[in-house]
C-alpha cells in the first residue's frame, strides 16, 4: 500500500518521470526539443528551440531543469509550473521561459496519452471548429508580391502578411529567398542596412497596391519588426487606415508599453505584439490599458500551455484578442500546442502558421492539418507529434545568427 501526500492510501504505483532528454538538431533549421518519460514508458515532447540561442535553452535543461524533474509526479502539472518558476530566484527572461514551457507542454502532452485524449479536449473542448490563419507573402518588388498573394490566396488562405523589399536596402524584412522565410542563416549576424524613411514612404503605397489587388474578402497583415520609433509607427498607422488592415505588428519595440499609448491616440489600424515577450507580466499594462488588440506571445517562449492560457485569459477580459507567433522556427510540437489552445479560448483572433520544411517534418512526424486558410488538430491522444531520432541524428546542430540591422550612418538599429 502506498500513502499519498494527503494521507489517502492507494494500492496503484504512481507513475513518475524517469528521465528527460535533451534533444538538439538541424532538420531545415536548429530545434531543441524535450522529451519526458516516465516510470510506466510514457513519453511526452516539449519544444525548447529560441531561435539564435538554442543551447543556451538546451544547457539550462539539461543542466538546470532536468535534474530536478526526476521523481516527480508528471500528472502534477501547475505544481511543476510553480516549482519551476517560484522555485528559483532568478525568474522570467526568454531562457527560463522557454525550458519552463518545454517541461510544461511535454508534461500536458503525456497527460492527453494517459487520459487517451488530445490535448485540447483536456482544456475544455471545441470553441470553433478550425483555426484561421495567416501566410507570409512577399517579393523583391510589388509584381513578385503579388504574385507571392495569389499563390497564396490560390492555396485557400483567408488572411495573408505582405512584405516588400524596400528598393535600395538589403535589410528589407520578411522577404524571403526560398520556399519558407528564415532569417537566421549565417554562421554570424548578417549586418543588414536599414532606413527608416525609405520604408515609411514605401510601405504604405506598395499595401495600397496589394489591397487593391486583393480586395476587402482577404485579411492584409503587416509586420513593422519593432523597427519605428512610437510617433513614426503612429504616422505608418494613420497612413494606412483607408487599407483596413488586420493588424499593423510590432510597430515599436515593447519594452515601453507606455509608447503604444502615443500610438494608439493617432491610428486606429489595430496594433498586434507580443512575439518576443515571455511573461503574463510582460503583457500586463499593453493588456488592461487595451494598447493592443491582438498578443502575439508564444506557447514555447511564455511559459507553456499552463501560463500562455493565463496570458490568453487576461487578455479576454479586456476584449483583447490571440495572435500568436508561428515561424518556422516554432517545431511541430509547439505547432500542435498552439493549435490546442488556440481551439479552446473564447478571445482566439487568429495564428500565425508558416509551415515547415520537408526535414523538419521528417524528424517530427504528425501535425495539425491545414486545409482552406484553417489549422485543425490532430484527435491522436496527446498532441499526436512523435519524434524521430534515427532521422534526426543525420541532421546535427548548424550555428545560425538572426541579422543585425544597421542604420545608414552605421549605428545599430532594432532588427
Amino acid at each position: 500500500m502506498l500513502t499519498s501526500c494527503r494521507g489517502e492510501t492507494r494500492s496503484d504505483p504512481v507513475a513518475t518521470i524517469e528521465r528527460a532528454e535533451v534533444l538538439v538538431s538541424s532538420p531545415g533549421r536548429n530545434f531543441v526539443t524535450l522529451r519526458i518519460t516516465t516510470s510506466d514508458g510514457v513519453s511526452g515532447l516539449g519544444d525548447a528551440t529560441l531561435n539564435g540561442r538554442e543551447l543556451a535553452v538546451a544547457s539550462y535543461l539539461q543542466d538546470h531543469l532536468a535534474p530536478l524533474l526526476i521523481g516527480r509526479d508528471p500528472a502534477r502539472i501547475e505544481d511543476t509550473w510553480q516549482y519551476l518558476y517560484r522555485g528559483a530566484y532568478w525568474r522570467r527572461g526568454p531562457v527560463t521561459m522557454t525550458a519552463i514551457a518545454a517541461v510544461d507542454v511535454a508534461l500536458w502532452d503525456i497527460k492527453g496519452k494517459v487520459a487517451g485524449l488530445p490535448v485540447y479536449q483536456l482544456l475544455g473542448g471545441r470553441s470553433r471548429d478550425g483555426v484561421m490563419v495567416y501566410c507570409h507573402a512577399s517579393g523583391t518588388d510589388v509584381p513578385s508580391l503579388l504574385a507571392d498573394v495569389d499563390a497564396y490566396r490560390e492555396k485557400g488562405f483567408l488572411a495573408i502578411r505582405a512584405q516588400a523589399a524596400v528598393p535600395g536596402l538589403s535589410g528589407s524584412y520578411g522577404v524571403r529567398k526560398g520556399k519558407l522565410y528564415e532569417p537566421a542563416a549565417t554562421a554570424l549576424p548578417d549586418e543588414q542596412a536599414w532606413n527608416t524613411e525609405a520604408y515609411l514612404d514605401f510601405a504604405p503605397t506598395y499595401l495600397a497596391k496589394v489591397r487593391e489587388h486583393l480586395g476587402f474578402g482577404v485579411h492584409l497583415l503587416h509586420d513593422v519588426h519593432h523597427r519605428l520609433t512610437p510617433i513614426e509607427a503612429a504616422r505608418f498607422g494613420k497612413s494606412v487606415e483607408d487599407l483596413r488592415l488586420f493588424w499593423m505588428e510590432d510597430p515599436t519595440p515593447a519594452e515601453n508599453q507606455d509608447a503604444f499609448r502615443l500610438i494608439r491616440q493617432h491610428t486606429t489600424t489595430p496594433i498586434a505584439t507580443g512575439e518576443v515577450l515571455s511573461s503574463i507580466w510582460d503583457v500586463q499594462q499593453l493588456i488592461t490599458e487595451q494598447l493592443i488588440d491582438y498578443v502575439r506571445t508564444t506557447v514555447v517562449h511564455a511559459g507553456g500551455i499552463t501560463h500562455l492560457r493565463r496570458i490568453f485569459d487576461l487578455a479576454a477580459l479586456y476584449q483583447v484578442r490571440t495572435g500568436s507567433h508561428g515561424a518556422t522556427d516554432l517545431s511541430p510540437v509547439s505547432t500542435a500546442a498552439a493549435v490546442s489552445l488556440d481551439l479552446t479560448v473564447p478571445n482566439f483572433g487568429i495564428q500565425e502558421h508558416m509551415g515547415h520544411t520537408p526535414e523538419t517534418l521528417e524528424v517530427f512526424r504528425g501535425s495539425p492539418v491545414l486545409k482552406d486558410g484553417m489549422l485543425y488538430p490532430s484527435e491522436e491522444p496527446g498532441l499526436g507529434v512523435t519524434y524521430d531520432d534515427e532521422v534526426a541524428a543525420r541532421y546535427p546542430y548548424d550555428p545560425k545568427y538572426l541579422p543585425v540591422a544597421r542604420r545608414l550612418d552605421g549605428s545599430v538599429h532594432d532588427w
